[in-house]
Order: C-alpha cells, then structure tokens, then sequence
C-alpha cells in the first residue's frame, strides 16, 4: 500500500507559486492530499501554468498590494470551501543584493510586513474554523543579501520570527500553528538571475553551507510538508532553516 495522504481534505492557498520554491510546495502538497490555490502575479502565467495539474488552481493577484491580498485570501477561501493551510512568500524586488542593514532594507522589510500582516488578518477567521489551521511564512532567500550582507540578512530573520512568534501567540489557543522557513542558498528562477548578474554570490552561498551546494526547491518544499501536516502540531512559533547547514559569514 502506498502512504496515507497527509493532507487529505485540506485546502491551502500558496503565493507567489509559479515557478520556483512556491511552486515546489504547491505541487508537494497536492501529492500529500490536500487542494490549492496557487497564487501569482499578472505576468507570472500562473493560471495557464496549472491548467492541466489537478489539484491546484492558479489564480493571479497583486502580491505586492495589502488590498488585492485581502480580497485574494477572501476569494480564495470562497472557491475552496474552506481554508487550512497558508503560505506567505512575496515577490519583493530589491536593485541589488543588499548588503547592509540600513534604510533600503527596512523598507524591505516594512513592505513584508504589512502585506504578511493583510494575509494573516484575512486569513484567521477561516482558520480558525480549520481542524488543523496552519501559517507557513517564508523568509528572503540567501541570494537577496549581498556577499558582506550576514548582518541584514540576519535582521530580515529576525524581524521574521518576531511576527511568526508573536502570530503563535494570538493563534495557539485555537489550534493554529504559526511557523516560519528560513531557506539559504536556493536556486530559484530569481536567484539564477542574481547569480548570473552578481558573479561570486552564488559561491559564496555554497561556502555558507555545511552541504556545500546550493538548495533546491523541493528542499524547502519538503519541510513546509511537514509544518503543514499533522506531524508538527506542537510545532509553533519557531521556525526551520533550509541551509544545508549554516556556518559562519
């Protein structure tokens, strides 16, 4: 017999899931049983992306703007029938890998929250409704912060925790678990890109891995299975990361 579907008669909502790690997830989760909404922006082909995978529905939105989130997590949850799980990730632009813990940072980081703060607040009344109501945040990947970037990149988790712990708090005693998944060095379409136009990054993320090689998707992937699922139930308010193993800057 095969293995028990994990995520059988859940419904999820995945953003920025075109390509990439958000993509990964959608397509784990569905495998593990549950249904999705996999959300991207205009330009993403999101919706001609899915079209023949069954499961998951690709639905476009502003990811960038707190009030098509709210009405996409409202939508969403409409179509569904219900909402279990949701994973938070946006696709936030930044000029160059940033390399300091200063003010293009904080702007970063302000932008993040309010759109990860829009998510939440929609999403908690039909989580709460949820048997098994999850909130699954993803951190900035490794390829955003430039190669004398630790300390930015370090307060961009930091701030990441701070609202994953403080979501746990307001949440937990209603079943919910709020977590966060910190990916290092990943190769994504985006960081690809970086990589090509930032010579010596991408090796220095393999030098920041105790794995020494760069991650892929379906890494990270595999462990928002397992906070989405019923293995981490006392799991909350802490997060993983999805480094290979970090070692020092």
């Amino acid at each position: 017999m095969g293995e028990p579907q994990r995520l059988y008669g859940l419904n999820a909502l995945v953003l920025n899931a075109a390509d990439g790690i958000g993509e990964a997830i959608a397509r784990t989760l569905i495998k593990h049983g549950a249904t999705v909404v996999a959300a991207d922006t205009a330009n993403s082909g999101v919706e001609q992306h899915y079209r023949s995978v069954k499961g998951i529905t690709g639905k476009v939105s502003s990811l960038t703007d707190p009030d098509a989130l709210t009405a996409l997590v409202k939508e969403s949850a409409q179509e569904l029938g219900s909402l279990d799980i949701v994973v938070t990730d946006f696709p936030l632009r930044v000029e160059a890998p940033l390399s300091r813990a200063d003010d293009a940072l904080e702007t970063v980081l302000k932008q993040r929250t309010s759109l990860l703060l829009a998510v939440y607040r929609t999403a908690l009344p039909y989580l709460k409704k949820s048997p098994a109501g999850r909130i699954i945040n993803l951190g900035l990947l490794r390829s955003h912060f430039a190669v004398d970037g630790a300390d930015a990149a370090a307060r961009a988790e930091q701030e990441l925790a701070e609202l994953t712990r403080a979501m746990a708090a307001e949440t937990g005693e209603y079943g919910i678990t709020a977590t966060y998944i910190q990916p290092g060095g990943v190769m994504t379409p985006e960081s690809r890109d970086t990589f090509r136009r930032h010579e010596g990054l991408r090796d220095h993320c393999i030098k920041l891995s105790a794995s020494r090689r760069i991650g892929e998707p379906v890494d990270v992937a595999k462990v928002a299975l397992f906070l989405a699922s019923d293995d981490s139930a006392f799991v909350s308010g802490t997060g993983i990361a999805v480094d290979g193993g970090r070692l020092d800057d």
